[in-house]
């Protein structure tokens, strides 16, 4: 999968399409039956996508505006949304313009409950997700009973009720609409199942070609799924489901794949577990080796929002430093990333400050250096030092006043490669620092295996 920041940033725009407008069931059935299945953060972001869509129409925002919305970062959003376009409840379509992407996220309506249940793939899911009990109580919460014995229906057909007459002919209606209707079924396509492989095995005398409608391979598909069943174990479920006629049907399919899943698997229910993870999730999943590839994944990871918190201490960062932060990101569409690492470097070159031009002035620099990783930002900032030091006496930096012979404080370890360290530098007056942003700067160097000599 591409890095995160080639596939959503939050200067990224987006808009979103609501088909028609959703009722309260449709409320019931995602918190009671998706919810369960893709989590309470993507539920999250589907109902204030939906929430925007009737309030605001098809108005554009950007995803900053979504971020602060939802309190989550980019990685997580990104992640809520391969959750709903997986599960069925949205599509997204992309435009880029140029440098600009824009995003139309199309929601899409849940399933009735009666496609729900009777899908095998989405109630194994459901039932390893909250257990037979709650499962139980879910169907018969949302399925209606069957009519009562000895009740027989009498209600008119609609040719009973009306009638035709005749009058002026009606026009017929050149234009064309597409079709926004509640989806029939999950959408599952692209899972490879040879069909010709399992036909080899079955006699036609036993199993009619003809039984084998374009619904009943579907099914077949959607259950060698679920089951990790092959094409040969297959063969078999087909000749359990068959019956004396020489018919298949989905629900003679359903029950003999589980079945033979119990006689030749497992007793235990199939799980269902997601494998495309967002970009950041993927990293993470690798153990970073060294203290930068710590360092280089925390920054790609976390929210410049987030990465204020932390180096505050974990208290709320100022309104200035955020928006100067927003404007790093939606005007001059740096990737978050950069924007930490820039951040990070003014702040523990800066006594604690994040001052508007000295940032800008790099920020400047290393756009026009093209930046567009958190690697490239580091390596930068080490082989620019000099240049961003000459910046800061030449009035970019802080304003702090400080006494004769006092110098800067150490720059993080990620700015010195291994085994080089500065030279000449000193640990600035005891009477100089200012002991809260000291002691957080001591805890965020701490946390990143910095020293204040050097490196470990």
């Amino acid at each position: 999968m591409n890095p995160l920041y080639k596939e959503l940033q939050p200067s990224d725009a987006y808009c979103v399409r609501l088909p028609y407008p959703f009722s309260d069931f449709d409320r019931q059935i995602l918190t009671a039956l998706y919810q369960p299945l893709i989590g309470h953060g993507a539920m999250a972001v589907f109902f204030a996508l939906w929430g925007e869509a009737e309030r605001e129409g098809t108005v554009e925002s950007t995803h900053y505006h979504l971020l602060n919305l939802l309190d989550m970062p980019i990685g997580t959003l990104f992640d809520a949304r391969l959750s709903l376009e997986g599960i069925g409840l949205l599509k997204t379509y992309r435009k880029n313009e140029g440098e600009a992407r824009n995003f139309l996220y199309e929601l899409k309506p849940p399933l009735d409950p009666d496609t729900f249940f009777h899908d095998p793939i989405l109630s194994m899911f459901l039932f390893g997700k909250v257990g037979a009990q709650t499962y139980k109580r879910l169907r018969g919460r949302f399925l209606n009973p069957p009519v009562p014995e000895g009740y027989e229906e009498v209600s008119r057909s609609f040719p009973e009720v009306y009638k035709s007459v005749k009058a002026g002919a009606m026009e017929e209606d050149a234009d064309t609409y597409e079709s926004d209707q509640r989806a029939p079924k999950l959408a599952f396509t692209g899972y490879p199942f040879d069909f010709p492989l399992m036909m080899e095995g079955l006699s036609a005398q036993l199993v009619p070609r003809k039984a084998f409608t374009p619904a009943v391979k579907e099914m077949i598909v959607r259950i060698a799924f679920l089951y990790g069943l092959s094409p040969v174990d297959m063969q078999q479920v087909v000749l359990l489901a068959i019956d004396a006629d020489g018919n298949l049907t989905e629900d003679r399919l359903k029950r003999a794949a589980a079945d033979y899943y119990k006689l030749s698997r497992s007793n235990t229910a199939p799980k269902i577990t997601k494998i495309m993870a967002s970009p950041e999730k993927a990293a993470a999943s690798e153990e970073p080796k060294t203290k930068e590839d710590e360092l280089v994944l925390y920054l790609e990871t976390c929210s410049p929002v987030e990465m204020l918190k932390d180096i505050n201490g974990g208290r709320e960062p100022m309104q200035v430093d955020v928006k100067l932060a927003q404007k790093l990101v939606l005007e001059h569409n740096l990737p978050s990333g950069v924007v930490n690492v820039l951040l990070q470097y003014v702040w523990l070159r800066n006594d604690g400050k994040l001052t508007n031009n000295y940032v800008e002035r790099i920020a400047s620099h290393w756009m026009a250096k093209k930046v567009d990783n958190v690697k490239s930002a580091l390596e930068l900032a080490r082989t620019e030092h000099d240049k961003y030091m000459k910046w800061k006496q030449e009035g970019g930096g802080t304003q702090r006043s400080r006494k004769p012979g006092a110098k800067t404080e150490a720059v993080p370890d990620w700015f010195y490669r291994k085994d080089h360290k500065p030279e000449g530098e000193k640990e600035p007056r005891p009477e100089e620092k200012d002991p809260d942003v000291e002691a957080r700067r001591i805890r965020l160097m701490e946390k990143f295996g910095m020293t204040k000599g050097g490196v470990n």
